[in-house]
C-alpha cells in the first residue's frame, strides 16, 4: 500500500516527517503482516500519509480540484489538501482520533445492504442508542451503537444482507461523546485557516470554506454520520465532470458511481497513476 512512494523524493521526505511525529514508520508497517496495518491506530495514519502523499504530488503536477471531500478519515486528508492545516498539524490529529478510536470497546457497527430505508429509517428512530452512521449510497449504509441496539435494529428489518464491521467501538454514534470531549483539547489546539478549496465535510455536505465552521464541522464528525450518498449528489450539483479518489482502493468510487450521473470517476492509488 503506497510503497512506491518511496521512489519519490517527496515521499521520502513526508514518510520521514511521518516517522518523526508518529513514533514509528508508515512504510515499516505496510511492508508487514495485515493484521498490524488492520488495526485502527496504524490504519488511519498509513491512509492519511499515503494519500496526503499522493495529493501533493498531484498538485505538482498543476492539478487543483473545484472542491474535495473525504469520507470519515479522508476528511481530513481534504483539509490538508484545502490548506486548512500543514501535513504535520493534520497527522498529528489524525494519530490522537485513531488512538481515541482504538480505544472504544462498547460499540457494534454493521453495514447494511439491499433494505427499505423508509422502514430501516422508522425502526432506528424509535431504538434508543443505535444510528444511521455512514449512508453510503441508497442501497447501503453503516449503522452503528451498543451491540443490543444494532442486534434489536437488524431483528426488525428486512436485509439482503448484513456484515458486522470488525471494530470495537460505535464510530459516528453518540457514544462516541467520551472520546469527542477528550479529542477536543487537541482540535482547539490546532489553528485553522480558510480553505483555498471549498470542503464539503461529512456531517453537513455543503461547499464551506470559513476555518471556525470546517473546525466544528471536524468536531462534530466524531458522533455524527457521514453523508456520503448527499456529498456525491453535490458533485452533481456543482457541475463537477470528473471525481479523482486518491489513496489506496476504489471503495468511493464505487459509491459515487451509484449516485453521481454522467461524471468521470479516477482512481490515484499509486504513483503509476499518476498523469504521465
Amino acid at each position: 500500500m503506497g510503497l512506491d512512494l518511496t521512489e519519490t523524493e517527496h515521499g521520502q521526505k513526508r514518510f520521514q516527517e511521518a516517522a518523526e511525529i508518529l513514533g514509528w514508520s508508515v512504510v515499516d508497517v505496510c511492508k508487514g503482516d495485515e493484521e498490524r496495518l488492520s488495526q485502527t491506530n496504524y490504519t488511519q495514519p498509513c491512509l492519511y500519509v499515503i494519500s496526503a502523499i499522493l495529493a501533493d504530488l498531484l498538485q505538482e503536477q498543476g492539478i487543483r480540484p473545484a472542491v474535495v471531500a473525504g469520507h470519515s478519515l479522508g476528511e481530513y486528508v481534504a483539509l490538508y489538501v484545502a490548506g486548512v492545516f500543514d501535513f504535520a498539524a493534520g497527522l498529528s490529529l489524525v494519530k490522537r482520533r485513531s488512538e481515541l478510536m482504538s480505544q472504544a470497546s462498547d460499540g457494534k457497527m454493521a453495514a447494511l445492504m439491499g433494505f427499505d430505508r423508509e422502514q430501516l429509517d422508522l425502526h432506528a428512530q424509535k431504538i434508543d442508542d443505535v444510528v444511521l452512521a455512514n449512508d453510503n449510497h441508497s442501497g447501503q449504509v453503516v449503522i452503528s451503537g451498543s451491540p443490543a441496539a444494532v442486534d434489536e435494529l437488524l431483528s426488525n428489518i428486512k436485509v439482503k444482507r448484513a456484515m458486522t464491521l470488525k471494530v470495537g467501538g460505535a464510530f459516528h454514534s453518540p457514544l462516541m461523546a467520551a472520546a469527542a470531549t477528550e479529542y477536543k483539547a487537541d482540535l482547539d489546539a490546532v489553528a485553522f485557516q480558510p480553505a483555498q478549496i471549498p470542503v464539503i465535510s461529512n456531517v453537513e455536505p455543503a461547499p464551506e470554506t470559513d476555518p471556525e465552521v470546517l473546525k466544528d464541522r471536524l468536531m462534530k464528525q466524531i458522533t455524527g454520520p457521514v453523508r456520503w450518498r448527499e456529498t456525491c449528489l453535490q458533485f452533481n450539483d456543482l457541475g463537477i465532470e470528473q471525481v479523482t479518489e486518491v489513496g489506496p482502493g476504489k471503495v468511493l468510487t464505487g459509491l459515487a458511481k451509484r449516485t453521481c450521473k454522467g461524471v468521470d470517476l479516477v482512481n490515484v492509488n499509486s504513483v503509476a497513476d499518476l498523469p504521465a
